[in-house]
């Protein structure tokens, strides 16, 4: 019996392929964006892990300072002369080609353990490092690096990408940083009685491993982002699934009553048919996980230039196959079909062994339930707004969201048929009212290929807005900030005093760029120092003000911080922040830094002199009314290299450059869920087209030709799409408000403002339209060429 039984139900699928490959293609597009997305955090990470490992980092404490960015090698020497257990670290960056390349020495005789010289190279690496000047290299950097440096290049797989690590001598040569460090790593056991920290070294500060800056970390909010539209995308592809195999069940009832009929016990009868959708669902996945590592190999270039341009992460360009995420995409496929099957099972257990399989039955079955569903979303309509008020922070934000996209989804059904029933009632006409109550009787079979143009659709909507509304701000912001006509770096104090001495002769105002990275308010953030005038009086847009902001600034009595730091650290205009031990001053203004991760802080440039006389500026913009003219003259007269001077339209070019980079995967992600969207309305209407003869043949018994036919089912696909865009449109504004208003925030510390772009809402209505259009084309097309004799057998029972 259950052989007999396994034979009858595969024979379904024979006779159906095309609600096989739905099913399969539907599963497989679903775990093809979920897992491309794994793949794309999993290699990230595994690079930012990799990095990590150079040097142990995370499971150390260390000494880092107080403020500034190194530490004198004397300060190090007194440490371990006075007990501290404590290995020295130098990290910078250089270019070898068109590679930056982050450069970091170690000394292996005092490394703590594990955070030594670990390599891969195949070399002995603790006597390369004491006898040779030899530096290891990630492959990929490796022969840029051996053709710019003369140490000896070895190349080791096992460092992260863009890393490389030699001997702390060797780095202090090639970064021309003698005598400096930038940390010391510290044992996990240190001598007791060794005199405190404060006595030895004051400048410096003790950060427990716990606290380690971790770039993972900093990027945790992009990959966040990442997985959420993964599982937006999966979630589009499951309602194919899920309307695929409601469909089959629909379509099996008259073959499951038969075996129920036949002395097939339903316990097995469900193991029977739980044992066909798992291995569909394992084939399914399979070739969901190998589409999902085409995805990610074509998308990976993108995500690194945004990892480097926005958090300096470097991320390797090879795609490399980890069994974590495959084997995530498997279980994903499996999760997704026992999901998206647990209605009809539901149904099948419940079904009574006589029950009826009829279209118009379904159709009243689907109305019962209709009432229940339209509770639970407006249920999960409410809780979104509800669980922003109980709490903060992105899961909870991520949370709301999709209360209120999978409460959309589920109310959409709902709105369409009241919408359906107001056609049919203000129908003029036989044709009419039967075009509107035929589309409202084919709705239940419509309604989960609808849900995924919903939510395709909202999600266009919402990022396109999302990214127009940062763009637009951008590039305001890009215009108050890049007020000088030149910027240019100088390579030494003299190279900048000539560049000063010059600029002041032919008339140019000089604005220094001043920097220096500190930890103030318990984070790590940028400290800088501006020659306050109308450069930055003029331009420069706050947020949140206490009087007179500039004049304050440049009196050395209030600083400024951006919004990223106001926002993490709840400090606001009035609040004082601690810049040294003796010098506390008040906020007096918060201001916008769009596309800027970290904390910055803005004082005075003589105050900033006072507190960090170390600081002196290599950097400058220069404001002047010929700027061409200067260029020449500072590369002519001051000996500046022609790259060592960039102009203001360059340098927007380049910043408009990354932020456009940052929303390429977004962008994909989108055009590749719409497309998922419009392939189930596809399968969806190729399903309902074999159902539908018997309703249609009375229809063209009565007059309608097989060709009016076809132009009707397209004209339902167009009626139901421009329904759906309707709902999607309202739904995507609260999707971008949301992303740009709580997301956003708590992802990146700023808050844009929402713009509206009808032009593009108009060009997405009409591209959505056409392809729900160009879906129903095909069945159209099937069904207007239906033989008159498949029409006529539907009346050969008829008395």
């Amino acid at each position: 019996m259950t052989a007999a039984a396994l034979s009858a139900l595969w024979s379904y699928w024979r006779r159906n392929p095309i609600q096989l490959f739905t099913l399969v293609a539907g599963l497989a597009l679903a775990t093809a964006l979920w897992s491309g997305v794994q793949a794309l955090n999993a290699q990230a990470r595994a690079s930012y892990d990799a990095a990590a490992a150079v040097l142990g980092e995370g499971r150390f404490d260390q000494l880092v300072p107080r403020v500034g960015e190194t530490i004198p090698q004397e300060t190090w020497l007194a440490l371990r002369r006075a007990g501290w257990q404590a290995g020295p670290v130098l990290e910078g960056s250089l270019r070898a080609g068109q590679s930056r390349v982050r450069l970091v020495g170690i000394d292996p005789l005092t490394a703590p353990g594990s955070a030594g010289p670990v390599t891969q190279a195949g070399e002995a690496p603790l006597q390369a490092f004491l006898s040779d000047d030899v530096i290891f290299a990630h492959p990929e950097i490796a022969e840029a690096l051996a053709a710019t440096l003369p140490q000896t290049v070895v190349e080791d797989p096992g460092l992260a990408p863009g890393t490389a690590l030699t001997d702390i001598g060797v780095a202090q040569r090639v970064l021309d940083r003698p005598g400096e460090l930038s940390r010391l790593i510290l044992e996990e056991t240190q001598p007791r009685g060794r005199p405190p920290l404060d006595r030895v070294a004051p400048g410096l500060v003790e950060r427990p491993s716990q606290q380690t800056s971790d770039i993972g970390q900093l990027t945790d909010s992009f990959h966040l982002n990442l997985t959420a539209f993964g599982l937006l995308s999966f979630a589009v592809g499951i309602f194919i699934v899920h309307g695929a195999i409601g469909l089959a069940f629909e379509q099996r009832r008259a073959m499951l009553r038969t075996l129920r009929t036949l002395g097939l016990p339903l316990r097995r009868l469900m193991v029977l048919m739980g044992l066909e959708l798992a291995a569909i669902a394992l084939v399914a996945g399979t070739i969901g996980v190998a589409l999902g590592y085409v995805l990610a190999a074509s998308l990976l270039p993108d995500v690194a230039a945004t990892l480097e341009g926005l958090y300096g992460a470097q991320v390797s360009g090879a795609l490399r196959l980890h069994p974590a995420w495959w084997l995530s995409g498997l279980g994903i496929a499996l999760l997704g079909t026992a999901l998206a099957a647990s209605g009809a099972f539901w149904r099948i257990a419940r079904m009574p062994v006589l029950a009826s399989g009829g279209a118009r039955a379904w159709a009243v079955a689907a109305g019962r339930r209709r009432g229940v569903q339209a509770a639970a979303a407006l249920l999960l309509m409410l809780a979104a707004p509800a669980l922003l008020a109980v709490g903060e922070g992105l899961i909870l934000g991520f949370a709301s969201l999709a209360c209120l996209l999978i409460g959309a989804a589920l109310l959409l059904p709902s709105l369409l048929d009241l919408a359906l029933a107001a056609g049919e009632r203000l129908a003029r006409g036989v044709r009419p009212a039967w075009f509107w109550a035929d589309t409202r009787q084919q709705l239940p079979g419509l309604s989960l290929a609808l849900m995924a143009l919903l939510l395709a659709m909202a999600a266009n909507v919402g990022v396109s807005t999302m990214v127009s509304s940062f763009r637009l701000t951008f590039e305001g912001f890009l215009d108050q900030r890049l007020t000088a006509e030149l910027y240019a770096s100088t390579d030494g104090s003299a190279q900048a005093a000539a560049l000063q001495d010059l600029a002041a002769a032919r008339g140019a105002k000089v604005l220094p760029i001043l920097s220096i990275e500190s930890r103030l308010a318990d984070r790590q953030v940028e400290i800088r120092g501006l020659r306050v005038g109308p450069s930055y009086t003029e331009t420069w847009a706050f947020l949140a003000r206490d009087g007179d902001v500039w004049d304050r600034v440049a009196a050395g009595e209030a600083v400024i911080v951006n919004e990223q730091l106001a926002r993490r650290a709840d400090l606001w205009p009035g609040d004082r922040l601690t810049l040294a031990p003796d010098h506390r001053l008040p906020i007096a203004g918060v201001v916008g830094d769009y596309g800027n991760p970290n904390g910055q802080v803005v004082t005075g440039e003589d105050l900033f002199r006072d507190l960090f006389p170390e600081v002196r500026a290599t950097r400058f913009g220069l404001r002047s009314d010929d700027p061409e003219q200067l260029r020449q003259a500072l590369v002519g007269d001051a000996g500046l290299d022609p790259g060592q001077i960039v102009d203001q339209s360059s340098l927007k070019s380049f910043s408009m450059g990354v932020f456009e980079r940052t929303f390429t995967v977004t962008a994909a992600l989108n055009v590749l869920t719409l497309a998922v969207a419009g392939f189930a309305i596809l399968m969806s209407l190729l399903t309902l087209a074999g159902m539908r003869v018997p309703q249609l043949a009375p229809a063209w018994a009565l007059g309608l030709t097989r060709g009016e036919l076809g132009r009707l089912e397209l004209m339902r696909a167009g009626v139901l799409a421009a329904l759906t865009l309707v709902a999607a449109l309202p739904l995507g504004l609260a999707l971008a408000w949301m992303l740009l208003a709580v997301i956003n925030v708590e992802a990146f510390g700023w808050r844009l403002p929402m713009f509206l772009f009808p032009d593009d809402y108009a060009r997405l209505g009409a591209l959505a339209l056409a392809a729900a259009v160009a879906a129903a084309v095909w069945p159209a097309l099937r069904l207007a060429r239906t033989p008159p004799s498949a029409l006529l057998k539907v009346f050969a029972n008829e008395a």
